[in-house]
């Protein structure tokens, strides 16, 4: 169907430092900074967008550095773990090695959910990651490696995988996920549940819920997710969302225009925000492929505010910069 959520679009998460996660993102995991611009909702923060190399959605994991923001302190009600696509199981003995190299903080022995196996990996922040193995997947591959990363291709980041969500009422996000929002629970592990967008989502359309009553909720800092981004295929797919979530009572932000998506936020649940997405026009409308990520764009509402927006930010290069001021 036209309406259908197609998977996961982008997670969105905080960091202490966007220099210190750009080096991470780009110089160790090999993802293209495909955006550098700010949070629209708060210009006093930059957001930085890492993808394949064209941007495609399904490939986005994307940073504020909210000043002044505690450390994230971990618990229930909350999004726990994003998780990347990695080709096949052999990939792994090259991530290890690379983290090795990189004084990247992981553990030792792999864990196996669902069938497939899984290398957890925390940055700077304590933030915490895993890479997924795509052996045993048959879901569809969502992007391409970028082309001007230093990681092998043979072994590159393919996309996001499965969001692990913990929390502590099992059946409340599990009747918004499965009959609000039309994924499929397709399998149970103790407390843990995998659900998966229709079609041939795979891994690019999966979510994992844990349940934990025994903790405290989360609280939200640096070091932790934002929200989770689902994909639908453009604006008409996205209204009919709005108008559905609005019918059902679900508080939601209503359209927002983001200049390369459109999208809508809700809360399914208390403590964790959701976000439905369209998948374009895309990330390269004001800028060519080659000047990506390297200087500070703005959406065409915010340009006229540029130099007070600039004055508040901490300038930092990730390119030539042939201005020179470091945005």
């Amino acid at each position: 169907m036209a309406n259908t959520i197609r998977g996961l679009h982008h997670l969105t998460t905080i960091t202490s430092s966007s220099p210190k996660i750009f080096d991470f993102m780009s110089g160790i995991l090999g993802l293209h900074l495909i955006k550098k611009t700010v949070n629209q909702d708060d210009v006093h923060t930059y957001h930085l967008y890492f993808t394949d190399d064209m941007g495609s959605a399904g490939t986005d994991i994307t940073f504020f550095d909210f000043p002044g923001i505690q450390k994230a302190q971990y618990g229930t009600d909350e999004i726990t773990r994003t998780t990347f696509r990695i080709p096949n199981d052999a990939a792994f003995d090259y991530w290890k090695t690379r983290f090795d190299a990189n004084g990247v903080e992981y553990d030792g022995d792999y864990i196996e959910e669902f069938g497939s196996k899984l290398l957890q990996f925390r940055d700077f922040d304590g933030q915490r990651y895993a890479l997924i193995s795509d052996e045993n997947d048959n879901g569809r591959v969502e992007g391409e490696p970028w082309r001007n990363s230093t990681v092998e291709p043979e072994f590159a980041i393919r996309g996001l995988g499965p969001a692990l969500l913990t929390i502590d009422n099992k059946y409340n996000l599990h009747t918004v996920l499965t009959q609000v929002m039309g994924l499929q629970e397709i399998a149970r592990e103790g407390d843990d549940t995998l659900y998966q967008a229709e079609g041939d989502a795979g891994h690019g359309g999966q979510v994992i819920t844990r349940f934990r009553n025994d903790i405290p909720r989360g609280v939200q800092g640096f070091g932790g997710p934002h929200h989770l981004a689902f994909s639908v295929d453009d604006q008409e797919a996205l209204l009919f969302w709005i108008n559905k979530l609005r019918k059902l009572g679900f508080q939601d932000s209503g359209f927002v225009d983001r200049f390369y998506f459109k999208s809508e936020y809700f809360h399914p649940t208390p403590g964790i925000l959701f976000e439905i997405a369209t998948n374009g026009p895309g990330f390269l409308q004001d800028e060519t492929y080659d000047e990506a990520g390297i200087h500070l764009e703005l959406p065409p509402f915010l340009e006229n505010f540029r130099a007070q927006i600039e004055s508040n930010l901490e300038p930092f290069n990730t390119g030539e910069d042939t201005k020179g001021s470091g945005f």
